[in-house]
C-alpha cells in the first residue's frame, strides 16, 4: 500500500510540475507577442510621423535633432494645418514618443507642454549597443547621426524587442524605412 502510494504522489507530482511549466512557457510565448505587437504598432505610427516631415510653425528645419537613439522632427501628423514638435527617444529599455503643439504668436513649441507616451517596452538596442535610428542622404548612403540635419532624405527604424532575455522565445527585429517625402531638394 505504501509503494501504490509513494508511486501515486510521485506521478502526481510530476504531471503537475510538467503542466506548470507548460503554463510558464506559454505565458512567456504570448507576453512576447503582445510586446511584439505593440511595438509594432508603434513603428508603424512612428514610420508614418516620418513621413509627414514638415517645416515647424515657427519656420524651423523639419528635422531638429537626430542620434542613433533618438530623432526630434517637425510633423503634421494629424494633418490639422500645424506641424508639432515630435521626438521618439529611447529611454533604458522604453521607447517613447513626446509631441508638442505650437502655441502663441508667433509660434512657439515649449518643452513643458511634451505629452509623452510609451512606444514599446522591453527594448533591448542599447543592451546590445545597437543604434535604433539610422540616417541616409537623397543617394542612399547612410550618413552618421550628428552630421548635417539638412541631408537626411530617409530614416531607417531597428527596434529589437525581448521581454525577457533568459528565455524562449529570443529577440524580434522590427524594421521600417521611412522616405522624408515633404523635403525640398
Amino acid at each position: 500500500m505504501l509503494v501504490v502510494l509513494a508511486i501515486t504522489t510521485l506521478i502526481v507530482v510530476l504531471v503537475t510540475e510538467s503542466i506548470l511549466t507548460f503554463y510558464r512557457a506559454n505565458t512567456n510565448t504570448l507576453e512576447q507577442a503582445i510586446q511584439v505587437d505593440e511595438a509594432r504598432r508603434g513603428v508603424d505610427r512612428m514610420v508614418h510621423d516620418l513621413r509627414e516631415v514638415a517645416y515647424a510653425d515657427d519656420g524651423s528645419y523639419p528635422i531638429a535633432s537626430m542620434s542613433t537613439s533618438s530623432v526630434t522632427f517637425y510633423s503634421d501628423f494629424d494633418r490639422d494645418a500645424s506641424a508639432e514638435k515630435v521626438r521618439y527617444y529611447l529611454q533604458g529599455t522604453v521607447l517613447r514618443r513626446g509631441v508638442i503643439n505650437a502655441t502663441g504668436t508667433p509660434p512657439t513649441y515649449s518643452s513643458a507642454n511634451e505629452q509623452v507616451t510609451v512606444v514599446s517596452l522591453y527594448v533591448r538596442n542599447s543592451l546590445q549597443s545597437l543604434p535604433v535610428f539610422r540616417y541616409y542622404n537623397a543617394s542612399s548612403t547612410e550618413v552618421a547621426a550628428g552630421t548635417a540635419t539638412t541631408s537626411i532624405r530617409s530614416i531607417r527604424v531597428d527596434m529589437i524587442v525581448n521581454v525577457d532575455a533568459n528565455r524562449l522565445p529570443g529577440e524580434f527585429t522590427l524594421r521600417s524605412m521611412a522616405s522624408l517625402r515633404n523635403l525640398k531638394n
